[in-house]
């Protein structure tokens, strides 16, 4: 520390100030500079540093308060110390939700909340070993309130963050929140005491020499002082094992006195303080990567469930905190301490079957019929449950068949019909023929003996004496052959005579309900075709108007894009092109020597002018109607 005073006061006032300034911004009570990272992050000047542990054996499930950030607090750190299927979440002072609030799981990422950014992560199920954690900067504009959503027993979670001390001594200068250095997020998670690899410091690597181009005049203004990066060290490893990176650190000095002065002082264009280098080169250690226990195979009784155990190792740690990992041989993490990959469960005891009564009697008396039983499906409590929750392959018979013996067979007939087929004339009366055994089971018709009863039998109505009937011809050819069209008919009305058959007026059978004539008929579809609809009026009824129609490419009816464009039909075509011919009134005639100027002034729209200039208005109406339209009136 002396000779430091001592280089201060080989330099001019201002840059003695200005050395002073930088001094007394980084460094620390300790004797240390704030980019000395040996050991824990050391606590910043004027900072206490608050820790805790949550733990608990077993808690209902749902948010389980684990303490309260307040307000200002800086380098927060929230972690599980073991990996568990609970959650980690955040909520503001005043009762908003930051992260996993209302039941919702965020995903992982970066929130902006209370006047700072939170980096919230969740570690890979199946890749990494570490749990849940929260990260700020800070300080924080408002409290905060952490919570654990329980999920499983054994919860583990610790918390850390810094908050300034009330009797802190100001400085010649207020300090600022850009002067506080923030606590450095490590790649990988520690146990809260664990201290991180010591820095490697070295002194006389020095990378470019320059002069500043903003010299502070000294003394003596022969002597110009330069200044030069050079490196003091580098920042502890991203990781204790695999491929790592580290930030390497710099300084500006001034080449004679080797003093470290301001960083403005040295030349901004060579400053190389974003220069990183790859650190801890050793593979890391395999280990046995354990994803989680599928379902069990069965829902009640013993069953299995299955997990994937893989060896892997991790090859590169990245400063974001990730990891690139690979699969790598099972001897490498120990194959007789293989994690088991196949496990006995059993979720709850399987419902039995349980007969309830005996066999019912026989459905028939004789012959073949069936029997019943009632079997139910009863929990482990005695409870019935639908027969799902049972094994249906172990069901037993709930109904089976019974043979009480041979029964006689007979022919059995119904009642004749009552009606003739025919209203005139001979027809049939009809009955149904069946085969049954004692009147209860119906056979196959070949199964009884004897000659089957006849089923139909003739009927005379009467003769036929003068009888109307309509008469219908065969339908005739669709009238569209493709699509939706019509098809027709005749009809006739005739008169039968005891089988003398003539055709008559229709009005004779004007009582009798006349058949159709006309129906719809579709041959097949007609796919892909223009459609037009009927054309509009003419625009103009002489001296060449227009009138329009639709056009549509339809399938059917449905819009389509496949017709021809060179067979589209047009949409718009002239018509009334005959010239326009004045229609001349023999009563309608000029009784003013000058009816053009009346013309010309637009009077015709007054009655007075229309009389007494009726040939000149009547024809310039008709050649220019827009004219004689009230707004066109001048005034």
């Amino acid at each position: 520390m002396a000779g430091l005073w001592q280089q201060l006061s080989s330099l001019r006032q201002g840059q003695a100030m200005a050395l002073l300034h930088f001094i007394c911004l980084f460094y620390s009570p300790s004797g240390a500079f704030p980019w000395d990272t040996k050991g824990s992050p050391p606590p910043l000047e004027g900072f206490e540093v608050v820790k805790g542990n949550f733990s608990r054996t077993f808690l209902s499930i749902g948010y389980h308060k684990i303490t309260e950030i307040p307000a200002g607090a800086q380098n927060i750190n929230i972690r599980e110390t073991t990996k568990s299927p609970n959650y980690l979440a955040l909520r503001t002072q005043t009762g908003v939700s930051i992260i996993n609030g209302n039941w919702v799981i965020d995903r992982p990422g970066i929130f902006t909340a209370v006047g700072t950014q939170l980096m919230y992560r969740r570690p890979n199920e199946i890749r990494s070993r570490s749990g849940e954690s929260i990260t700020a900067a800070g300080p924080l504009t408002e409290g905060l309130h952490v919570y654990l959503i329980y999920q499983q027993p054994g919860p583990s979670v610790y918390y850390e963050y810094s908050m300034p001390l009330e009797n802190t001594l100001s400085t010649a200068e207020p300090d600022t929140h850009s002067d506080v250095l923030p606590l450095a997020e490590t790649a990988g998670q520690t146990d809260p005491g664990e201290r991180a690899p010591h820095d490697v410091i070295t002194n006389n690597d020095i990378i470019t020499q320059t002069t500043h181009s903003k010299q502070v005049p000294s003394v003596n203004t022969d002597l110009q002082p330069t200044y030069t990066w050079k490196k003091r060290g580098h920042t502890s490893c991203s990781t204790t094992c695999g491929i790592g990176r580290h930030q390497v650190l710099w300084e500006c000095v001034e080449n004679d006195s080797k003093a470290t002065v301001p960083t403005e002082l040295c030349d901004p264009a060579l400053d190389p303080t974003n220069m990183a280098e790859d650190c801890n080169m050793q593979p890391c250690p395999a280990y046995w990567d354990v994803g989680e226990w599928s379902e069990c195979s069965r829902r009640c009784g013993p069953g299995t469930q299955q997990r994937q155990v893989i060896c892997r190792q991790v090859t590169h740690v990245h400063p974001n905190g990730t990891e690139t990992s690979v699969t790598v041989a099972p001897a490498l993490c120990g194959s007789s301490d293989s994690p088991v990959t196949k496990s006995t469960c059993q979720l709850k005891i399987c419902s039995q079957w349980e007969i309830r009564s005996e066999w019912s009697p026989c459905s028939v008396p004789c012959g073949v019929g069936q029997r019943h039983r009632e079997v139910v499906c009863v929990s482990n409590q005695g409870d019935v449950e639908e027969d799902e929750e049972c094994n249906k392959n172990l069901k037993p018979e709930s109904l089976q068949n019974c043979d009480m013996g041979a029964c006689a067979r007979s022919w059995f007939t119904s009642l004749w019909s009552q009606r003739c087929s025919a209203e005139c004339g001979r027809g049939n009366r009809t009955r149904t023929t069946v085969c049954l055994m004692d009147h209860l089971t119906e056979l196959p018709l070949d199964s009884c003996e004897g000659k089957r009863p006849p089923e139909v039998t003739s009927c005379d109505s009467g003769p036929c004496q003068n009888r109307l009937e309509w008469y219908t011809g065969p339908w005739g050819q669709c009238s569209a052959e493709c699509g939706n069209g019509t098809q027709t008919r005749r009809v006739a009305c005739v008169s039968d005579n005891n089988g003398h058959i003539e055709v008559v007026d229709h009005l004779k059978c004007s009582s009798l309900p006349q058949p159709v004539t006309a129906q719809t008929c579709r041959l097949k579809p007609c796919g892909v075709q223009w459609y037009v609809t009927e054309w509009s009026a003419c625009s103009r009824s002489c001296n060449g108007g227009y009138r329009v129609r639709e056009v549509r490419c339809l399938a059917d009816i449905t819009p389509s894009h496949r017709c021809d464009p060179s067979l589209t039909p047009e949409s718009r075509e002239e018509c009334n092109t005959q010239p326009c011919v004045a229609e001349i009134n023999p009563l309608c005639s000029d009784q003013y020597h000058n009816c053009m100027v009346v013309v010309q002034a637009r009077l015709c729209v007054y009655p007075y002018y229309r009389n007494v200039c009726c040939a000149a208005c009547s024809h310039a109406q008709k050649k220019y109607p827009h004219l004689f339209q009230k707004n066109y009136i001048r005034r």
